[in-house]
């Protein structure tokens, strides 16, 4: 059994990726877990060592550590194929040639159904039926294709930890990009299979594509984990936390003079922990032993109520 944290190494961590690693580390401790951190670095273009190490010092500073080595996704394409392959044995994938301008402004032409949970960007099909004529036009002008999965409109209800009950829509998610790059929605399938990741702790923006994985997990034979999305930290303005908020990295916030003991009780505070200032060798499991996962905030954190300077 395990749980993780999956980041991209894209950039900095700031205060809402903090916060939701230190939920993931300290359920998996408060279970007797392994704990897995993950580098989901597909986008090969802004993924980059140098995030990847500033990533892995910022949590250690904050007593988090993976318990096994750090797998990088880039290194596990071969598997994705193979999960690809399987579905697409089965009848089950298709060619799209549609570009993200072309199907966003379908979906913003589209009326929306009422009471459906749609996954963010839901696609609306419009590459599943083409005739083998419509394709060889398409790649004649050279457009080269994604790889979706063909699905009917299947509605799958999960029991979050966090949010309670939920049900969503799965849409014809997309497996592979056009450039040949597995997709986010089946690489994290198949890697939370392989790690035996029995608890997936992440934030609630991402709690519409859950039912997508579940539904691949479902088609793969793959074990569905027990799911945790969190309320997301957010500035000012009740947006989600962007740079225009202030210092909200952790190494922002020591250019600024405020220590990582500082940095770590206040994402504590912010999960219904105690803080634990210098006397703490393994901070993660000493909130482990005391804490439970109804102390978690069920509303979105403002990045004010850290209490740090911004």
């Amino acid at each position: 059994m395990a749980g993780r944290f999956a980041p991209s190494p894209t950039g900095d961590l700031h205060l809402g990726n903090l916060r939701t690693a230190l939920a993931a580390a300290v359920i998996a401790r408060s279970l007797g877990e392994t704990f897995v951190i993950r580098m989901e670095d597909l986008d090969r273009v802004t993924s980059t060592l140098e995030h990847e190490r500033h990533q892995l010092d910022d949590l250690a500073s904050i007593g988090i550590r993976s318990d096994v080595p750090v797998v990088r996704q880039s290194e596990r394409f071969d598997r994705y194929r193979a999960a690809i392959e399987a579905l697409s044995s089965a009848g089950l994938v298709y060619e799209c040639y549609c570009t993200r301008r072309e199907i966003r402004a379908e979906i913003d032409a589209a009326a929306s159904a009422p009471h459906v949970h749609l996954p963010d960007g839901a696609y609306p099909g419009t590459c599943r039926d083409l005739s083998e004529a419509d394709r060889h036009q398409r790649r004649a002008s050279g457009r080269q294709p994604a790889l979706r999965l063909r699905t009917n409109g299947e509605r799958i209800v999960l029991e979050d930890q966090v949010v309670g009950r939920f049900e969503g829509v799965v849409d014809d998610v997309v497996l592979a990009r056009a450039d040949g790059v597995p997709a986010y929605n089946l690489a994290v399938v198949v890697d939370d299979a392989a790690q035996q990741v029995t608890h997936v702790v992440r934030g609630d923006d991402l709690l519409s594509s859950t039912p997508r994985q579940i539904y691949l997990q479902e088609l793969l034979g793959l074990p569905t984990p027990t799911y945790a999305h969190i309320p997301l930290v957010v500035g000012p303005t009740g947006d989600r936390l962007a740079k225009r908020d202030g210092a909200v990295t952790a190494r922002e916030l020591l250019q600024r003079g405020v220590s990582t003991v500082v940095i770590r009780d206040a994402l504590a505070r912010s999960i219904g922990c105690e803080p634990l200032g210098d006397e703490a060798d393994d901070p993660v499991a000493q909130w482990a032993s005391q804490w439970s996962i109804d102390q978690l905030p069920r509303d979105p954190w403002p990045v004010d109520r850290f209490g740090l300077p911004t």
